[in-house]
């Protein structure tokens, strides 16, 4: 991977924060929290090693006992949580770091073997995904959930909101809302997914309605400067079609405009809609490049020269702690090992070498 131009490596601001460079570390699930979704502290060592990055997304977390995405997944409703992401923030701040936390919510992916006893999974409609989910037992089929009530996605909006209340009071620089990648505020923008007839489904205005309510609620409770949104229009991810992405996103995304967001995070499409999408953000705008010919360096370079303002890293960040300094030198990567993605203990999570203690190696 050659050097990137300086740009990316130059400090910047994000709303009151000052950031180092504008090398996002993406929300990565890894499935290291304890049973009942306390995070453990590994996962404090795990981000606080990577504190390098100008900011860090911590990985999708649940804001009720029904939306985890797997076993050991990280959630935010209780003290215990809360805890256990303060040690993570102080570890990263301590280091130098910044760092949000990505709420989010499985929806239909998620499966009763993992959920606790008698939560089911739920959604915008009774359709099961034609996917397959993770569990302890292995990638079994999807299930067919339960269509929220109105009063049920009122609760679901104050859930999002206590825990945005807890990332900060936990020492969370932010949250990020998960509204991509096919999870369940993503569900709703998917008129697959959602074939309500109520104010929550229909016509493009009612798929956004859900996104909109969460985003402003949390942002009424933490401040916007702390509230980011993700999106990644077009994805396919569980099963989902949205058959006009360009008119999802341009409404979703002007109706948020005015609140003053942190950033919105998008995934590129290759498209128009980037940079409709740039020209209607007023904020940060974080970018996921489209995938190009492999060399990230130089697809975040020319993202900062479409109008990024940051360029998210995902399995690169993952298995390079130092991933800021191995880009500005021009240093081998380390390989990602599959299977240490998910679940395990430091194999494959904590013991990545930095470029000083093994180039662009595996790990033994």
């Amino acid at each position: 991977m050659p050097g990137a131009p300086g740009t990316l490596f130059e400090p910047t601001r994000l709303g009151d924060l000052n950031l180092a460079n504008r090398m996002v570390m993406a929300p990565m699930s890894r499935a290291r929290a304890h049973t009942d979704g306390t995070p453990s502290a590994l996962m404090a060592e795990y981000y606080g090693q990577r504190a390098t990055a100008g900011l860090i997304v911590a990985e999708g977390t649940h804001p009720v006992p029904g939306g985890a995405i797997g076993p050991d997944a990280p959630g935010l409703f209780t003290d215990a949580h809360q805890d256990g992401w303060a040690a993570v923030a102080d570890t990263v701040h301590a280091r130098g770091g910044r760092i949000f936390l990505q709420l989010m919510h499985a929806g239909r992916l998620a499966h009763p073997d993992f959920l606790p006893g008698g939560v089911h999974p739920v959604a915008p409609s009774a359709l099961a995904a034609r996917t397959l989910v993770h569990t302890p037992a292995g990638r079994v089929p999807a299930v067919t959930p339960h269509a929220l009530t109105d009063d049920e996605i009122e609760d679901l909006v104050t859930a999002f909101s206590r825990a945005a209340g807890r990332a900060v009071a936990a020492g969370m620089d932010g949250v990020e809302i998960h509204a991509a990648n096919g999870y369940l505020l993503h569900q709703f923008l998917a008129d697959n997914a959602n074939t309500r007839t109520d104010r929550w489904g229909g016509d493009t205005e009612g798929r956004t309605r859900l996104t909109v309510a969460v985003t402003r609620a949390v942002a009424e409770a933490i401040g916007p400067h702390r509230t980011a949104l993700r999106i990644s229009p077009g994805n396919t991810f569980g099963d989902l079609t949205e058959t006009d992405p360009y008119a999802t996103y341009t409404t979703l995304v002007a109706s948020l405009a005015p609140l003053g967001l942190a950033y919105l995070h998008h995934t590129e499409t290759g498209t128009a809609l980037d940079a409709t999408l740039r020209a209607l953000w007023p904020t940060t705008l974080v970018v996921t490049p489209a995938p190009g010919d492999g060399d990230k360096t130089r697809a975040a370079a020319q993202a900062l020269g479409r109008g990024a303002d940051l360029v998210s890293f995902g399995r690169d960040f993952l298995a390079n702690p130092d991933l800021v300094t191995r880009c500005r030198t021009g240093s081998p990567l380390n390989t990602p090992l599959a299977e240490g993605f998910y679940g395990g203990g430091p194999h494959g999570y904590t013991d990545y070498p930095t470029a000083s203690e093994g180039r662009g190696a595996a790990v033994a």
